[in-house]
């Protein structure tokens, strides 16, 4: 991709935009052999404003090819977020050849520019014959008037059993909607939820329990990632689980799933909002895509998240470090600087109190007494009985991914300090604590270009 690409504070297998500002991503759907990924982007600088929906395919959820803007203002609105379906029955009746059509939904978010002064935030089609190179704006718009002041974010899918169309929409201050439509265009309220402390961007899925396909559970979930499990039967949600956290770090948000993937795998990208990006042409990155699995844990039901396999076309070299038992009070592992790694280790407590991993001076502090895991000031609650704990954990030029006790136990983190220690710490306060498995797999950029 050139040297564009190559800017100091650039992530190198991570998403971002090759100018601007970008935020949620929007519209994520398979197609024809391709990954579609829309998101918010601002073509006119690096600060939030002028939303249009930017546009990047791929054909292995690694490397990006960023496309024309597939949505531009109107006098609706800016382009604010949603959602993107295949129309494989045509319910619409936008498809013109043999292929059916994608159509995004997405909110015109009225007052947010001049041309839409004074009008309100309604839902909206638009629609494309040619495989997503181009979008048609439906000629009747809205299809959804206002239900709420600035309600936004339309997630569309497909149920079966009944034939037609659910929507989950953000309301406002804690409400989200469902609602039911046969043909995309004409919707009936359904439900109205209430998610405390959760705002934007609903997500609404079905998804089995690993190895027992028979048993499925919904999930509803919201802007930050956290969710609810419930059933749902076409016309009601009905919640099984008090409200779950998917996410404890401070960069999660505007999570969305792909729809018509032909595998079933529950495929989610998130924005990592409030990254720092000095002197940079772009502003803001995604984070990686990872696969959300249904599983029995002894907490009961959980999503787990981990980063797709297809990661492992990144690895370079991999190592394998013997086990090493943790009584000093410092074990320095090297590492080049600025280094793309994907590391898997795993952690037995014995009688420590606290062990930490400390990653380009950023603290992983596993507090066995207080039972939690920390990372920059946000804390996940892990189960008091726990003795081993296993964590992975991306490393990138400004970001750490880490995934813990199974994908349970998450942090999303933007900072700077991912170029700044060329080496990674083992610290343990108390005796008995064994670092079981340790694996360093390098990684190389999207982009073909040499490390620093």
């Amino acid at each position: 991709m050139g040297t564009e690409f190559s800017e100091r504070y650039r992530p190198q297998f991570h998403f971002t935009a090759r100018k601007g500002w970008l935020n949620d991503p929007n519209g994520l759907v398979y197609y024809g052999g391709l990954y579609h990924l829309f998101f918010q982007h601002n073509p006119y600088g690096n600060e939030w404003g002028n939303m249009t929906w930017g546009h990047a395919i791929s054909t292995d959820l690694i490397h990006w090819k960023q496309m024309e803007r597939a949505l531009l203002p109107d006098e609706l609105g800016t382009m604010f977020s949603g959602s993107a379906v295949v129309d494989w029955n045509n319910t619409a009746g936008f498809q013109t050849g043999e292929s059916p059509a994608i159509v995004l939904i997405y909110t015109a978010a009225g007052g947010t520019s001049p041309e839409s002064e004074g009008k309100p935030f309604t839902q909206c089609l638009a629609y494309s014959n040619d495989g997503g190179k181009t979008f048609t704006k439906y000629k009747d718009n809205p299809v959804l008037p206002e239900m709420a002041p600035e309600n936004r974010d339309p997630k569309v899918i497909w149920y079966e059993p009944d034939k037609k169309w659910i929507m989950a929409l953000y309301l406002q201050e804690n409400d989200f909607a469902l609602l039911a439509s046969p043909n995309l265009k004409e919707w009936s309220h359904l439900q109205t939820l209430t998610l405390p402390g959760c705002i934007e961007c609903p997500d609404f899925f079905e998804i089995p329990l690993e190895n027992q396909p028979e048993i499925s559970r919904w999930v509803f979930m919201a802007a930050n990632g956290n969710y609810l499990l419930g059933k749902f039967d076409g016309n009601h949600f009905e919640a099984e689980t008090p409200l779950l956290i998917s996410d404890f770090g401070k960069n999660y948000y505007a999570t969305q799933t792909f729809s018509d993937l032909p595998d079933q795998r529950r495929i989610q990208i998130a924005w990592m909002r409030g990254g720092i990006y000095p002197d940079m042409p772009f502003n803001q990155q995604m984070s990686f895509p990872c696969e959300l699995k249904l599983r029995e844990t002894p907490e009961g039901l959980r999503l787990t998240r981990h980063p797709v396999q297809e990661i492992e076309t990144l690895w370079e070299q991999s190592i394998e470090k013997e086990p090493i038992f943790l009584d000093q009070d410092e074990h320095v592992f090297p590492i080049s600087p600025a280094e793309l790694l994907d590391l898997e280790m795993q952690l037995e407590s014995g009688n420590s109190q606290e062990i930490t991993i400390i990653v380009n001076a950023i603290a992983i502090r596993w507090n066995v007494q207080e039972h939690c895991l920390e990372v920059l000031d946000c804390s996940a609650p892990l189960p008091a009985e726990i003795q081993t704990l296993d964590i992975r954990i991306l490393i990138d030029r400004t970001s750490l991914e880490i995934f813990a006790l199974e994908g349970t136990r998450n942090f999303s983190c933007c900072t700077l300090e991912c170029q700044a220690q060329p080496f990674i710490l083992f610290k343990t306060a108390g005796k008995g604590a064994v670092l079981s498995r340790l694996k360093f797999r390098k990684l190389s950029s999207i982009y073909g270009l040499q490390k620093e």
